[in-house]
């Protein structure tokens, strides 16, 4: 199994700083959480073992949060120590999915979208973990309404 850092280097693999595709840890939080939302809803098992919690600016995964929170609202910069070969064919499809679904809007456009769901706005009220269970049965209705999935 994954790690949400593994997760995490494979989003921030994808960027094109050139082109001024930067990720924050608020965005990066939310493309994590997306992938593990869309994979439990089509593979019924976790991409990773770390949780998600509710907080004010939506899902964050604690552990990898820490990792980058020094670093503020700024870029995190490109992993350079990449080994693809951790990835299967179908976890690397679907995070390129995320990453082309998602990767398009900015920090505080998936913040938001984060706060109308259902995983958020149950977590955030009871507690604060965001529970797979919640995060399953809600992205399953999304692979109906998202055909890219």
């Amino acid at each position: 199994m994954l790690s949400c850092h593994d997760v995490a280097k494979y989003f921030l693999s994808l960027t094109d700083e050139d082109a001024g595709d930067l990720i924050s840890n608020l965005k990066l939080q939310k493309l994590v959480y997306y992938a593990q939302g869309f994979h439990l809803a089509l593979y019924g098992e976790p991409l990773f073992k770390e949780r998600i919690e509710a907080w004010t600016h939506g899902p964050v995964a604690p552990e990898l949060y820490h990792t980058y929170k020094d670093l503020g609202a700024n870029a995190i910069p490109r992993p350079t120590d990449m080994d693809f070969s951790i990835y299967d064919e179908r976890t690397r499809e679907l995070l390129d999915e995320v990453h082309q679904v998602h990767g398009q809007f900015s920090a505080w456009k998936l913040r938001n979208m984060t706060h109308d769901e259902p995983p958020w706005k149950i977590a955030i009220s009871n507690g604060g973990v965001i529970t797979p269970s919640s995060m399953q049965e809600f992205f399953k209705t999304q692979l109906v309404d998202n055909k890219e999935f």
